[in-house]
């Protein structure tokens, strides 16, 4: 008989397994899920209760072959994937497809991978979850019914290769709506004053105009800040009221998902995707030196704030040795959840805190250390004494006229020695403030008014986007990083200078969707779907039932769709300007390689144009340039070539138009940057360069486009393959590999860790 077999989701944690279960289990892995609906069709039985047509996914034929290779005498089978529902379905599946007589199926939960989380997991085999897997299957039912049935309608009356998403689309709606807010916000006027005062004893201070007669100071036009600014001239300053105080300060509880990725954004500068594949490393393990890899983390998507009491104490105990007993707690800290926290999973949390992030830092790479050490630090500080703050402020009378100015000092500092929560603040905004008495006089040294405009709130980053998707329910963050790499791969919006813009397509079809399908869209809506998934899981809520209810609106709404939606494809979008060559309307039409301005009077007028869109979002036409210096001679027929302005931007085009057609594209400074490896085209003398597609994402061509054809969505790297012998390899990232090497050749499959 053949040794118990256990099966992981990700073959980067068999040897953190091996480590610790030695030769009792042989261990292998389904590299996710090994099972997935059929790609060419919707494959859901609307009318057989939602029943889903699964097949085995193409490129895991050999995955599966040898999964029933290892699993033939086996009559145990021990069911590790992750601990969530994706791992819950993947479960499912390969029972399934492994399934024979009088083998038994054992669901095991690995929350950390550590000996004691393998050991207990082992220990406690659980039934496989059906309402947890009904619950990922409820989802992703939901997911394929929208997708595949409005993405086709997108094609239809705009263009091919859209797609409409369940939650992706509400997403994209949130930023769109934003946009809107700003581009219609009308600035108001405000002033402030503030005062340089100085106390008996130095230094001095600047206090800000808080009250007049009692009421709070609102200054709107500069007549009204010169008429204060006249009457201050003349008042005397005198302290009205002092105020001190102590306030104790909690740290804040240990990292759920989506508060990780928050804070792994503001403070690393990681994206939320870039958050995730370096969290899922430091869960599946690594080798700091201790006999082979090991988890460093807890499983780090998670809703709960819950710690185990043992994880607890070792932190208290850690913390009393490093920082003494004043900075520990009597007895461990625990947190609350909210009410729609999931409570399978612990918070995310160290493994062992004794893992000390500068003691294994050798160990690591510059982004594993950081994300580990911002992982610890939450943790640790999770379990320290309360920070002791005195705030002071001092209220000054000067006539009519209220000012205030306070301070804090650090009386002591407690957990806030190892993980400040405080916004850090610039020196100019720190003031010292002198040692004064109720009713002393100060002297006023000058007044000092300022025009201020109010401004709108500020576009998403994706930090406060997750903050936002969070709030209101909208998805769950083990979902948010593929949300926002969707809506961008999609070219729905821009991430720009760390914040997100809509695109002319994202507006186009977020318009449409939500004039079609305003259910759909709708937050509320989409954060209930939510809640109803929750309740799949928990067992109240039946999902054909769900499915049900959502499909029979939903099924009677898409049809209205097709019928009333409006195309604009080929006709494109009325615009309010007029076409300069004829008077006609102008019109946005969206092509193959983006947006553009065109005359609707065509093929009469043949007016286009590139635009853009001032701060109001009104549009601004591109006045085309043509430069008639000769730049280089055509390679076709040697005549000049010159550069223009077409509707794709500008381009190099020969002076021997119509009998040579021949152009090239021109690249900006930051296009045509040489990766350093040669074209692997036969024949070909180029350089593979990165490039930028017109949605803005980073491409790999050949520096002798248009002669040279040679595309990559991949990254190719100057290295032979060594199985092969292919001229490079081409580096990608996924969420369960992180990055590492692969053979681009077909059939090859070489492939090795960065």
């Amino acid at each position: 008989m053949a040794k118990p077999l256990i099966i992981v989701e990700s073959p980067t944690k068999i040897k953190t397994l091996k480590k610790y279960v030695g030769k009792d289990f042989q261990v292998a892995a389904s590299s996710g899920h090994i099972r997935d609906l059929p790609v060419k069709k919707l494959g859901i039985d609307v009318e057989n209760n939602f029943t889903a047509e699964y097949v085995n996914i193409k490129d895991k034929t050999n995955v599966i072959s040898q999964l029933k290779k290892i699993a033939k005498d086996c009559d145990d089978i021990y069911l590790a994937p992750d601990p969530d529902r994706e791992g819950e379905a993947i479960a499912f599946h390969i029972m399934d497809i492994l399934k024979k007589k009088d083998r038994r199926f054992h669901r095991v939960l690995i929350h950390e991978l550590t000996k004691k989380g393998i050991e207990d997991a082992l220990k406690k085999p659980l039934e496989p979850d059906e309402d947890k897997y009904n619950a990922q299957q409820a989802r992703r039912k939901l997911d394929r019914l929208v997708g595949y049935q409005i993405s086709p309608l997108l094609w239809q009356k705009i263009q091919r290769g859209l797609s409409a998403g369940r939650v992706q689309s509400v997403a994209v709606k949130i930023i769109c709506d934003r946009e809107r807010e700003i581009r219609s916000f009308v600035p108001e006027e405000y002033w402030t004053i503030t005062a340089d005062l100085m106390a008996q004893v130095p230094p001095g201070f600047n206090a800000a105009l808080v009250k007049i007669r009692q009421k709070k100071a609102k200054i709107q036009n500069e007549t009204q800040a010169r008429k204060i600014v006249a009457d201050l001239q003349t008042a005397r300053f005198q302290v009205d009221e002092i105020k001190n105080k102590t306030v104790k300060r909690n740290p804040l509880p240990p990292f759920i998902t989506s508060k990780l990725q928050q804070d792994a954004i503001n403070r690393l500068r990681f994206s939320a995707k870039k958050t995730m594949v370096v969290a899922q490393q430091l869960y599946e393990g690594i080798d700091i030196g201790t006999g082979g890899p090991e988890g460093l983390i807890t499983y780090m998507r998670t809703d709960s704030t819950r710690i185990a009491p043992e994880a607890a104490q070792e932190a208290l105990s850690l913390v009393t040795q490093t920082y003494g007993k004043e900075y520990a707690m009597a007895k461990p800290r625990y947190f609350k959840n909210k009410n729609k926290a999931q409570d399978a999973h612990e918070a995310i949390r160290p493994t062992s805190v004794f893992n000390v992030p500068d003691k294994i830092k050798a160990h690591l790479t510059d982004d594993q250390y950081a994300l580990y050490d911002l992982i610890w630090k939450r943790f640790v500080a999770s379990q320290m004494a309360r920070a002791v703050i005195d705030q002071k402020a001092i209220l000054i009378k000067a006539g009519d006229y209220l000012f205030s100015v306070s301070g804090s000092t650090v009386k002591f500092s407690g957990f806030m020695a190892l993980y400040d929560t405080r916004e850090t603040k610039s020196e100019n905004d720190i003031q010292t403030l002198p040692q004064v008495e109720e009713k002393e006089w100060l002297t006023c040294e000058k007044i000092n008014p300022k025009q201020h405009f109010t401004k709108p709130l500020p576009r998403f980053s994706e930090a406060s986007l997750v903050k936002e998707l969070e709030k209101n329910g909208i998805g769950r963050p083990s979902t948010y990083a593929s949300i926002i790499s969707v809506i961008q791969d999609k070219g729905y919006v821009e991430l720009v200078k760390r914040y997100f813009y809509p695109s002319e397509l994202g507006f186009i079809v977020n318009d449409l969707l939500v004039a079609s399908f305003p259910d759909l869209l709708d937050i509320s809506f989409t954060a209930q779907m939510e809640t109803n998934l929750d309740n799949v899981e928990s067992g109240s809520l039946d999902e054909v039932e769900l499915l049900s209810r959502f499909y029979d609106d939903f099924s009677q709404t898409l049809e209205k769709a097709k019928e009333q939606m409006v195309s604009v494809k080929g006709v494109g979008i009325k615009t309010e300007l007029s076409c300069p060559s004829c008077g006609q309307p102008l019109h946005i039409k969206i092509g193959k390689n983006g947006h553009f301005l065109a005359c609707s009077a065509y093929p009469d007028c043949t007016f286009t144009s590139n635009y853009t869109r001032d701060e109001k979002g009104q549009i601004v036409i591109v006045e085309k340039q043509v430069d008639d210096t000769p730049v280089k001679d055509c390679p076709k027929c040697g005549k000049p070539m010159v550069q223009k302005d077409g509707r794709f931007g500008l381009f190099l085009a020969c002076t021997g138009y119509p009998e040579c057609t021949h152009t090239e594209s021109v690249m900006s400074e930051n296009d045509n940057k040489d990766i350093g490896v040669d074209c692997p085209e036969p024949g070909c003398s180029g350089r593979i360069v990165e490039k930028r597609s017109k949605r803005g994402k980073v491409f790999y061509g050949c520096s002798r486009y248009p002669d040279c054809k040679f595309a990559s969505w991949d990254k190719p790297v100057a290295k032979p393959c060594p199985q092969c012998k292919a001229l490079f390899l081409v580096e990608k990232e996924t969420k369960r590999d992180g990055r590492f090497l692969k053979c681009n050749t077909s059939g090859c499959g070489y492939k090795e860790k960065v």
